[in-house]
């Protein structure tokens, strides 16, 4: 099974607002980079969009080392949250709504064809791939908020 490594990030101006992603995804040492933008997105929908995008390119199932700043993401993948929202109907333990459920199914239904391992990296600190996704994600909202009526 192939290891590949998978930096995300997502980026909102305003929560709500535009928004946008950047994903970074390694491979036997070449990388390919990914980003996209939303004109009306939260920053969890933008850091769950660039974790799905980043698992669509996968062409089988592989070994993925994910790694982000999100502890919405990473928590919620790691710790068996997302299931447990799923289980029961996209309720939280607390009997609130699970917020992004649609992205949520996406995710699940992706990590279930890999192996993976969810690492936190600080955000906007010493990772150079976390800052490269951050980068990619504020230029494609930048981008998408600029042409906005």
């Amino acid at each position: 099974m192939k290891t590949v490594t998978i930096y995300t990030d997502g980026a909102c101006s305003g929560n709500p607002g535009p928004g946008g992603w950047g994903a970074i995804l390694e491979y036997r040492g070449r990388e390919k980079e990914l980003s996209g933008a939303e004109a009306q997105t939260t920053n969890n929908r933008m850091e769950l969009t660039a974790v799905i995008s980043a698992l669509e390119q996968l062409k089988e199932p592989c070994r993925v080392e994910l790694w982000s700043d999100s502890k919405y993401v990473t928590d919620a993948l790691t710790l068996g949250w997302a299931k447990g929202w799923q289980a029961r109907g996209w309720i939280k333990p607390d009997k609130k709504p699970a917020l992004n459920p649609d992205l949520w199914e996406r995710l699940l239904a992706l990590t279930a064809q890999h192996e993976v391992s969810c690492h936190w990296v600080k955000g906007h600190a010493d990772n150079p791939k976390n800052n490269r996704c951050d980068q990619l994600a504020v230029a494609a909202r930048e981008a998408i908020a600029c042409c906005e009526p």
